[in-house]
């Protein structure tokens, strides 16, 4: 009977270590890897203005630049902020009714950046001026990205089929022409109360009409091209 009991016990000695193993592993090695990682965070982060990381989930910050000379150009605003993350799409030329540039809409990934943009006036002494401004605003100012065309100088309002014969040959959106009434812009002749606009099919093509067309004459008068951002 002893030597039962005794191979009783020796059985459950047996048991107990086999399973006693188990129970010093820690619970975490069992997770998987998946599950050791920690999760990104939500929101696309990219480095700031200093090192920092910027969360841009917040959404974007929008300016109003003021200050700037007529013939400034996208790249020079990108120039002006570098470091800043803008890029052309980010810049929009704001015009009144005669096309004169009268203000540049600046779209900022954060509130960091913005902050930058405007530290980096402060360094510049004071020349521009930025304030910040709405997301509608942004919305609803047209951005021209270099491929409408105006053109200026006409003495009387032209028709369509004088415009299409002066357009002969160069690839645009037809649907796009439209003749306007208004003073032209400073810097052009003030008889020209008859202004067109069209777009041409890339930025590239704008560039090469206003090059090629510019004084150029339709119905007597010389024509004068601009290519609006």
């Amino acid at each position: 009977m002893s030597k039962l009991c005794l191979l009783s016990r020796s059985v459950l000695k047996h048991r107990v270590a086999l399973v006693d193993p188990l129970r010093r592993v820690p619970l975490r090695s069992f997770s998987s890897g998946e599950e050791q990682q920690e999760s990104p965070a939500d929101g696309i982060r990219q480095e700031e203005p200093g090192g920092h990381v910027a969360d841009f989930s917040q959404g974007p910050v929008y300016g109003r630049l003021l200050g700037f000379g007529k013939n400034t150009l996208k790249t020079d605003i990108i120039h002006l902020f570098e470091g800043c993350n803008l890029s052309t799409s980010d810049v929009k030329f704001e015009y009144n009714n005669g096309f004169a540039p009268i203000s540049l809409m600046l779209q900022f990934p954060s509130e960091s950046f913005y902050e930058a943009a405007t530290k980096l006036i402060i360094k510049k002494g004071r020349l521009y001026n930025l304030h910040k401004i709405s997301s509608g605003q942004w919305d609803i100012t047209e951005s021209h990205d270099g491929k409408t065309v105006l053109l200026l100088g006409f003495q009387r309002s032209p028709t369509r089929e004088e415009l299409e014969r002066f357009l002969s040959g160069f690839d645009y959106d037809g649907s796009s022409l439209r003749i306007l009434s208004g003073r032209g812009p400073p810097g052009t002749v003030d008889s020209a109360r008859t202004m067109v606009t069209f777009r041409a099919s890339s930025a590239l093509k704008a560039s090469a009409f206003q090059i090629q067309k510019n004084r150029s004459l339709c119905i007597n008068s010389p024509i004068f091209v601009r290519v609006l951002q």
